[in-house]
C-alpha cells in the first residue's frame, strides 16, 4: 500500500502540509497550463475531425491544412497537457512518499515558464510550415533541447528526494515515478539525437520515429499514470493494494517488454523482416502488465464500492484502469498477423495512441489533480455538479472517439487491401465514422473548458475553506476523511488540515 510513515500523527500532519505549501504553485501552474493546453489539443483534434469529412471547411486559412493541424492537435496533447500533467503529479508524488520538502519551487517554476513557452513556439512552428514530418517529433529541431533541459531542472529535484528520503520501504508508486523519470530522458535523448544530429537512411529514421512514439508512450505515460493509480486508491479507499506480486508482475514486465515494441508500425517497409514481427509481438505481450495492474487495482477499490461511487477521484481513476484493460485488449486485436496490415495508415493506429493518452493516463491525472488540488491549496472545489460533468462528458465522449476511431480504422484498412479499389473508395469508408468522433470531440471540449474554467478558480483560491476533499454528494457523513469542519478552525498543521 502506498502510505505515509511517520513518527506521530500530529509530527506528520505538520510536514505533509509544509509539503504541500512548498509546492503549490509549481504544481497549480503545471496542472493549469495543462488543462489549458488540453482545451487548445482538443480544438485542433475537433478541427482536423471535421476536415476528414468536410475538406473544405475552415479551406481559406491556409495555416489550417489538416497536415498542419493533426500534428500540431497530436503535439499540444502530448507535450502541452500530458508532460505538464505528467510534471505535476510526479513532483508532489514523489515529495510526499520521499517526506521532503521541495526547496527548488522557483527554479522548477521557471523550467515550467520555459517549457511553456517552447511548446507554444513548437505549435507556432507547425502551423506555420516549419514542422519536421516525424509523427509525435513535429516541433521545429531548435524545441527538443529546450525542452530536454528543462524537463532536467523540473525532475532532477524528484530524484534528489528520493535519494535522500528517509530510510525504509520504497512504495509501488515510487517505483513507477522513477522508472518514468529516468526512463524519459533515455527514450526523448536517444531518438532526438539520432534525427536531428545523426540523420542516417530515411527508413531506419522512420524506424527510430516508430520507436520514440511506442517508448513515450509505454516508458513514461503509462508508469506515470499507474504509479498515480497505486497511489490514490489505497489512499482515498484506506485499504492495501489486493497484490503485491501482481504490481511486481506488472512493472517487470513492462520494463522487460515495452523497449521492445513500435517497430509494427513498419511492417512491410523495406527493414529486415523480424523487426516489425519482434515490435508486434512486444506490443501483444503488453497486455500482461496492462490486465495485471488493472485487475490488481479495480480489484482493491472494488471492496470500498459506496466510496467510489461518491469520490471523484476514484472514478477517474477507475475510468483511466478501465481504459487500461482496454489498451490491453487493443494490444493483442490491432497486431495479430491478420490485423496488423489493416492498422497501418488508417485511424486504428490514432484510436490505439488515444487510448493510452487519454483512456488510460489522462483520467488517471482527472483523478490525481482532483485528488492533490484541495490538498494544496486548502480549498475545497467549487462545483460538484461541473466535476460530474467532466467525468460523464469525457467518458462518453473518449468511448466513442476510441470505438470509432478503432473500428472505423480497421474498415479503411479492409478497403486499402482492396487493391482494385481507387482511394477515394478508401476515404468513403471513413466517413461515417468521422461525423461521430467530431461530435464526440464536441463534447470533450466543452467538459474541458469546463474542467480548465474550475481549475483555475481553485489556483485563485476562490473554493470553499474546508479540510474536506470534495465528495460527489451532499455533506460527508460517514466518510473516510473524518468529520466536516472549517480548515481554520483545524490549525494548518492538524491532521484533518493536512490529509
Amino acid at each position: 500500500m502506498s502510505q505515509d510513515t511517520t513518527n506521530t500523527p500530529d509530527k506528520d500532519a505538520i510536514l505533509r502540509a509544509s509539503i504541500d505549501r512548498s509546492l503549490r504553485h509549481p504544481v497549480m501552474f503545471f496542472f493549469t497550463s495543462a488543462a489549458a493546453w488540453l482545451a487548445v489539443s482538443i480544438l485542433l483534434g475537433l478541427i482536423s475531425s471535421i476536415k476528414i469529412h468536410s475538406p473544405g471547411f475552415l479551406s481559406c486559412a491556409g495555416w489550417l491544412t489538416y497536415g498542419r493541424v493533426f500534428p500540431s492537435h497530436i503535439n499540444t496533447l502530448i507535450y502541452g497537457w500530458g508532460a505538464q500533467a505528467a510534471f505535476g503529479t510526479i513532483i508532489w508524488l514523489m515529495s510526499r512518499l520521499s517526506r521532503q520538502q521541495c526547496r527548488a519551487a522557483g527554479l522548477i517554476l521557471t523550467a515550467g515558464h520555459v517549457w511553456n513557452f517552447t511548446v507554444l513556439c513548437g505549435t507556432v512552428g507547425i502551423l506555420a510550415g516549419f514542422g519536421t514530418g516525424m509523427p509525435w517529433m513535429e516541433f521545429p529541431a531548435f524545441a527538443w533541447p529546450v525542452l530536454f533541459i528543462t524537463y532536467t531542472a523540473i525532475c532532477v529535484w524528484s530524484l534528489v528526494q528520493f535519494k535522500v528520503r528517509p530510510e525504509g520501504h520504497t512504495y509501488v508508486s515510487q517505483w513507477y515515478v522513477l522508472a518514468a523519470m529516468v526512463w524519459f530522458p533515455w527514450v526523448f535523448l536517444t531518438a532526438n539525437v539520432i534525427l536531428h544530429c545523426m540523420p542516417g537512411h530515411p527508413v531506419m529514421a522512420a524506424g527510430v520515429n516508430a520507436w520514440y512514439r511506442s517508448a513515450l508512450l509505454l516508458l513514461f505515460f503509462v508508469p506515470v499514470g499507474t504509479g498515480a493509480a497505486y497511489y490514490l486508491i489505497p489512499k482515498v479507499t484506506g485499504r492495501p493494494v489486493m497484490s503485491y506480486t501482481l504490481a511486481k508482475i506488472g512493472f517487470w514486465s513492462l520494463a522487460i517488454i515495452a523497449p521492445w515494441a513500435g517497430m509494427q508500425k513498419l511492417a512491410g517497409a523495406p527493414l529486415p523482416y523480424f523487426l516489425p514481427y519482434l515490435g508486434a509481438a512486444a506490443t501483444i505481450l503488453c497486455a500482461i502488465p496492462s490486465f495485471a495492474n488493472a485487475f490488481n487495482l479495480i480489484s482493491t477499490a472494488a471492496r470500498s464500492g459506496e466510496t467510489v461511487v461518491h469520490s471523484p477521484t476514484l472514478r477517474f481513476t477507475l475510468g483511466g484502469l478501465i481504459g487500461l484493460a482496454t489498451f490491453g485488449v487493443a494490444c493483442v486485436i490491432l497486431n495479430l498477423n491478420s490485423t496488423l496490415p489493416l492498422s497501418q495508415f488508417t485511424l486504428s493506429g490514432y484510436g490505439f495512441d488515444l487510448l493510452g493518452i487519454y483512456g488510460f493516463f489522462s483520467m488517471v491525472m482527472f483523478g490525481a489533480i482532483y485528488f492533490i488540488v484541495p490538498r494544496i491549496t486548502r480549498r475545497e472545489w467549487l462545483s460538484r455538479r461541473l466535476i460530474k460533468w467532466h467525468f460523464l462528458f469525457s467518458s462518453y465522449g473518449l468511448a466513442i472517439v476510441v470505438l470509432v476511431a478503432l473500428f472505423g480504422g480497421l474498415m479503411q484498412g479492409v478497403g486499402q487491401e482492396e487493391f482494385r479499389s481507387n482511394w477515394q473508395f478508401v476515404a468513403e469508408r471513413a466517413f461515417p465514422y468521422a461525423i461521430f468522433m467530431t461530435f464526440a470531440w464536441i463534447g470533450i471540449l466543452l467538459s474541458n473548458i469546463w474542467f480548465f474554467l474550475h481549475l483555475t478558480l481553485m489556483w485563485l483560491r476562490l473554493g470553499r475553506r474546508s479540510s474536506h476533499p470534495t465528495l460527489l454528494l451532499d455533506g460527508h457523513h460517514g466518510s473516510p476523511h473524518g468529520p466536516e469542519g472549517d480548515i481554520d478552525n483545524a490549525g494548518p498543521g492538524h491532521a484533518s488540515a493536512a490529509h
